[in-house]
């Protein structure tokens, strides 16, 4: 059996913003949103600030998803 290894990557179709959120969803197997609620929830708890730039130290440091998907694997992904 073959264990794939989920690199860390910006999400091409799950973001708002950037795609961080989205890509760390993607590479832990975890709903973005209840990444992007944990990540308020920090934002709110330390003052908004670290948590500005942690989200854009991430956006520039982690690289985009360079996977293509097809439509119709898009369309499964919405459901």
């Amino acid at each position: 059996m073959e264990n794939k290894v989920k690199k860390l990557h910006l999400s091409k179709t799950d973001k708002k913003i950037a795609g961080v959120c989205g890509g760390i969803g993607e590479t832990f197997n975890i709903d973005s949103t209840i990444v992007r609620l944990v990540f308020i929830f920090i934002a709110l708890v330390t003052e908004i600030i670290p948590a500005i730039f942690f989200y854009i130290i991430v956006w520039l440091i982690v690289p985009k998803d360079t996977t293509e998907i097809t439509e119709v694997e898009y369309n499964k992904r919405e459901e």
